[in-house]
C-alpha cells in the first residue's frame, strides 16, 4: 500500500492557490483514477482505491501547511507504512519554473514548511516527492504573499498542464519505478 499525500492549506480561502497545487495533484489523481475524496480521517481528507494496480491512500492534510507532518505522520502509523518505500509526497516548489516538475528520492526541505514537519515528524528525509513548480518569487515580494497568491492567465494553464504531469508521475512511480519516472518526467516540458 502506498501514502500518496499532496500538501496545502485548507479552506476556499487557498484554493488554487500557488502552495496549494499539491492538493490539485491529488484532486487530479482521484478524478483519473475515480477515487472517492471522501474520508476524513488522519487530520486529513482521504480517499482509498488502486491506482496502477497498487493499494494507495490519497491524503490532503487538512493541518495547513506548517503542520503538514502530524497528519502524514498519522496515517503512516496507522497504516503501517514505511515511508522510504510507501510515501509519495507532492508539493509546490519555488525554485522550480510553472509547468516543470521534478521528482526525487529523497532530500532537505529546501526552505518548505510544510516538507520541514514532514521530515521532523517522521524522523526521515528518505521518501519520494515530487515537487511542482510555481515559479521564483518575484523580486520585492514576501514570500508568504507570493506562494499564496493565485496563478495568473498565462501561468494558470502551464500550471494545469503541470498538475496533470505530477499525476502521470505518481502513476508511473507506482507502475514502474521512480528512476523510470525521473528518465521520463524530467525532460523539458
Amino acid at each position: 500500500m502506498y501514502l500518496i499525500a499532496g500538501l496545502g492549506n485548507p479552506t476556499y480561502q487557498y484554493a488554487r492557490t500557488r502552495h496549494n497545487i499539491g492538493f490539485e495533484v491529488i484532486d487530479e489523481l482521484a478524478d483519473r483514477n475515480g477515487i472517492s475524496m471522501d474520508i476524513n480521517k488522519h487530520k486529513g481528507v482521504c480517499g482509498k482505491g488502486m491506482i496502477a494496480g497498487e493499494k494507495v491512500i490519497l491524503l490532503q492534510p487538512q493541518t495547513y501547511m506548517n503542520l503538514s507532518g502530524e497528519s502524514i505522520r498519522e496515517a503512516v502509523g496507522y497504516y503501517k507504512l514505511e515511508p522510504e518505500k510507501d510515501l509519495i509526497l507532492i508539493f509546490d516548489d519555488i525554485s522550480l519554473d510553472v509547468g516543470r516538475i521534478r521528482i526525487r528520492a529523497k532530500g532537505s526541505a529546501g526552505g518548505h514548511n510544510g516538507v520541514k514537519s514532514v521530515i521532523a515528524c517522521l524522523g526521515t528525509d528518505v521518501f519520494c516527492r515530487i515537487k511542482v513548480g510555481v515559479g521564483e518569487k518575484p523580486k520585492g515580494w514576501d514570500l508568504a504573499d507570493y506562494v499564496l497568491s493565485r496563478f495568473g492567465e498565462e501561468d494558470r494553464i502551464k500550471a494545469d498542464e503541470s498538475v496533470e504531469r505530477a499525476a502521470l508521475a505518481a502513476e508511473c512511480i507506482l507502475q514502474d519505478g521512480i528512476e523510470r519516472a525521473m528518465n521520463v518526467f524530467h525532460g523539458k516540458v
